[in-house]
């Protein structure tokens, strides 16, 4: 197979655009798909600050590297979950990163900065682990953005995940989520704007673009995700694909073209009810906000 771009010989192939690359192609295509999702969902802008949620993972490195070489302002925001090898191993990862690109990297470590970890804090509020890990990211990345003044925060989030995760919410027809899931997520009481450039690339593109990249990324899944729905998801999700390539971009893209504004009114109503959380001062429905819940209920059962 030849290279769709240069003609040279390729050494990858997409089933899903019926096209091959060589390496050098490769990794130009990764940049424009990213390049395309920023500029149709008008993702970010020239001169904003950007803040990149990174876990040590092929997803989120690569983001920080595309959004670097495509001459986006970006540091990179990781948090230490306190899940024993794995978040030390993707911490490192982290760091090796940070210090090859000369990229600014803050760092929050649960245990030291918040006084819980994600194994202890989960049980301790009676919630799974992926949903303690989910409320306690969602809260600190976007409050770290808050704080440091970043225009917005933007996620490893690719086309697998975000198929996956409406494939479960339509199945249980969540209507709030389905009005939510978006490529962005603009600024409101509280929030910066939080944004997918990966939305057009796959688990298996991103994996390419690392290693032809040279970053070096931690590949093993994190131990507590094990049951997780979500990985059902994908592996139905990729089955499909299998005998049907294009399949996921067809089922996500068309939602948000044909369906997504159908649920838009419900999760602008739930947005507009949010008010200040009596703790933290981030936006909640109630009176606290579920991670200064979370916070409490660790540390009541760490005393």
């Amino acid at each position: 197979m030849k290279c769709r771009r240069c003609k040279g010989p390729a050494v990858i192939e997409l089933r899903r655009h019926n096209a091959g690359f060589c390496g050098d192609c490769f990794v130009h295509h990764c940049r424009e798909q990213v390049r395309r999702a920023i500029d149709e969902h008008r993702m970010m802008a020239a001169g904003e600050r950007v803040l990149v949620a990174v876990s040590g993972g092929k997803d989120s490195l690569a983001l920080w590297d595309i959004l670097i070489e495509l001459g986006y302002s970006v540091d990179g925001l990781y948090l230490g979950l306190g899940i024993g090898e794995y978040s030390a191993s993707s911490g490192d990862h982290t760091r090796a990163f940070a210090a090859r690109r000369g990229a600014h990297l803050i760092e929050i470590d649960l245990p030291t900065d918040l006084g819980f970890d994600i194994p202890n804090g989960s049980r301790a509020a009676k919630r799974v682990p992926c949903s303690a890990c989910g409320l306690s990211k969602r809260h600190l990345f976007n409050q770290a953005a808050v704080d440091g003044g970043y225009d917005v925060v933007a996620t490893g989030h690719n086309l697998d995940d975000e198929a996956a995760v409406l494939f479960g919410n339509v199945l249980r027809w969540n209507i709030e989520y389905l009005g939510r899931q978006l490529p962005v997520l603009a600024a409101g009481l509280g929030f910066v704007r939080k944004v997918k450039p990966l939305v057009r690339l796959g688990e298996r593109e991103m994996a390419a673009y690392c290693i032809l990249r040279g970053i070096d990324y931690i590949v093993e899944e994190c131990p507590m995700a094990e049951g997780n729905r979500h990985l059902a998801y994908k592996e139905a999700l990729n089955d499909i694909e299998e005998r049907s390539p294009g399949a996921k971009a067809a089922f996500y893209f068309e939602f948000l073209e044909k369906a997504s504004h159908l649920f838009q009114a419900t999760a602008d109503a739930t947005r507009a009810e949010l008010r200040p959380c009596s703790s933290c001062g981030s936006a909640t429905p109630g009176d606290t906000c579920a991670f200064c819940k979370l916070r409490a209920r660790a540390g009541a059962a760490s005393s």
